[in-house]
């Protein structure tokens, strides 16, 4: 009896420990490119998301969320590292991060490192769009990170149908390239990363996975199928209102940097322009959609969870600008969505507080119980996805980098840029009273002692994020 009772106990731990394994949550992280937050769901009139906003249902909407620098490759190798960009040495779309940091552990390879599958599809870290894909390469790809990984193979602006030149001034490989395809949803990058996500899911769903998956739109070339053309009226489209002189008060060494004089954009074409954009998007928005609908469908959805971002904002004619690696707003803050099913008293909520891309990594190791590196920089949103509202995020403001020396510290009131390390112009906005940031008072002394205070401070927060005046003048 007692041999008995004894291998009944035994069997029982052992259904235990496979439960508690079982157990632990999947992570799906969905990353779109060079989108801004031109999303029903976070309030824009007419570019539709209805996938993306049934995923702000299921969890919290960040509407303060900024990236650390607005560009690709700097981006998303301080999101995957939770370190700013002067730590980990990535300023841009070149570079190496294994040459800069050998031992780092990025967020995915955290995961592996703990018993997970982590698996890429597409774009992940920095890949050059279009032509990365239309070769079906990832040449910046970081492979600790990842157990497996797939590259997807289109056509991108060679795809038949209807293409347009909508930045004709432009003939670099970053011109506003629309085409109006006649092909369907699976024949483009897209379709083919939702497929073979679909697929990664469906051959893991019995083991802990870690799945970041890459969606290229609305990063030019602006492909999407005419179904997608088919929902936006081209003259309907409503183009950005800027003071004529907005750039006259810009520091000379930014001022003219993809400025619409590279670009050629007309008014007419800028309406081709925003239609091609929010095609592209809502295009990407029902790929999104599919990868959700197989959580659902497999079964695995009420234990996986679920991130949207993308990498930077950009400008689609404010201030006269195109495009990224600029310090407005409109650059710098991203539409962030992070679903966790079981804190489900939040979903459909949103938080205010400034927030960073640096503190994905210490909230989704958080949420699966991790211990991550103790260097990052970034803070756990664990507060937040509990009480979107609470009082207690310390946070209160964001340090966001960019080209020239370029250098932001965004608070709840203020913006503050300067350009080469302080020494080639500043400028200050009040939020309060010119969310459009259209006038630059860092020249007025009557807020001279507030250029002060936030230079100071932006001072102090370059120090904490890794800057080392030596090597990054």
């Amino acid at each position: 009896m007692k041999a008995l009772t004894s291998l009944f106990l035994l069997a029982f731990f052992s259904i235990a420990i496979l439960s508690a394994e079982d157990q632990k949550p999947n992570v799906v992280l969905l990353m779109a490119d060079d989108l801004n937050t031109a999303l029903s769901g976070f309030g824009h009139p007419q570019c539709e998301t209805p996938r993306l906003d049934d995923l702000a249902k299921r969890g919290i909407r960040f509407e303060a969320m900024h990236c650390q620098y607005p560009v690709c490759g700097a981006s998303r190798a301080s999101m995957m590292t939770g370190l700013y960009p002067y730590a980990n040495g990535m300023l841009g779309n070149s570079g190496n991060l294994r040459e800069n940091l050998p031992d780092v552990v990025t967020l995915s390879q955290l995961f592996r490192e703990n018993g997970y599958h982590a698996g890429r599809v597409s774009k992940i870290y920095h890949m050059g769009i279009p032509s990365e894909i239309i070769e079906g390469t990832a040449e910046h790809d970081d492979p600790p990170s990842w157990d497996e990984t797939i590259n997807i193979t289109a056509p991108e602006q060679h795809a038949p149908g209807e293409r347009t030149e909508w930045s004709p001034k432009d003939t670099s490989s970053q011109t506003f390239t629309g085409v109006k395809a006649s092909s369907g949803d699976l024949e483009h990058a897209d379709g083919m990363a939702a497929d073979a996500a679909i697929e990664f899911l469906k051959r893991n769903k019995d083991k802990p996975f870690f799945l970041g998956c890459g969606f290229v739109r609305p990063h030019v070339p602006l492909v999407a199928p005419s179904s997608y053309f088919d929902l936006y009226d081209r003259d309907a489209m409503i183009a950005p209102v800027v003071p004529e002189n907005d750039l006259d008060d810009v520091p000379k060494v930014i001022r003219d940097y993809k400025a619409n004089s590279r670009y050629g954009i007309t008014p007419e074409l800028h309406k081709g322009l925003l239609e091609a954009y929010y095609a592209s998007i809502s295009y990407m928005d029902a790929q999104v959609g599919r990868v959700l609908d197989a959580l659902d469908e497999l079964g695995i959805a009420e234990n996986t969870i679920v991130i949207f971002s993308s990498d930077h904002g950009y400008l689609l004619g404010e201030h006269h600008k195109f495009q990224k690696q600029h310090l407005f707003e409109e650059a710098t803050r991203v539409p962030f969505i992070l679903s966790v099913p079981w804190i489900s008293e939040t979903h459909g909520k949103k938080t205010s507080h400034l927030t960073e891309l640096i503190d994905l990594y210490p909230t989704i190791a958080e949420l699966a119980d991790l211990t991550p590196p103790d260097n990052l920089h970034g803070e756990s949103l664990l507060p937040l996805l509990k009480n979107p509202g609470t009082t207690d995020w310390a946070k209160d403001l964001v340090f966001t980098i960019s080209r020239n020396g370029g250098e932001s510290v965004r608070t709840n009131e203020w913006r503050f840029n300067h350009w080469g390390f302080g020494e080639k112009g500043a400028e200050l906005f009040d939020l309060q009273s010119d969310p459009g940031e259209f006038t630059n008072l860092a020249n007025d002394p009557a807020y001279t002692d507030k250029v002060e205070e936030l230079s100071a401070l932006l001072k102090v927060k370059r120090a904490e994020a890794g800057f080392d005046p030596e090597k990054y003048r």
